[in-house]
């Protein structure tokens, strides 16, 4: 399943802003009008690292696929900042 919603929160000392719901399945629509690029640029970079590219693009893709469910989470001392993917 890829990413549809990232859900990004930032949080400070002084502020805190509201949790900002990202819709990730709007990005889909212009990777598919840069998909072709992109594979040729991924079977060049194979080409040249003498790399399976079937075995690269699948692993591109186990990739994307893995990202809903990540949960990142960054401190410092005055600010905190939560990304979740779903």
């Amino acid at each position: 399943m890829t990413p549809n919603i990232a859900i990004v929160q930032v949080e400070s000392a002084h502020w805190r802003t509201p949790r900002l719901w990202l819709p990730l399945f709007l990005l889909w629509i212009p990777a598919l009008v840069l998909a072709p690029l992109v594979l040729f640029i991924v079977l060049l970079y194979c080409v040249a690292a003498r790399v399976n590219a079937w075995r690269a693009i699948a692993a591109l893709w186990g990739i994307v696929c893995a990202l809903p469910g990540t949960n990142v989470h960054v401190e410092t001392h005055d600010a905190r900042v939560r990304v979740r993917i779903l």
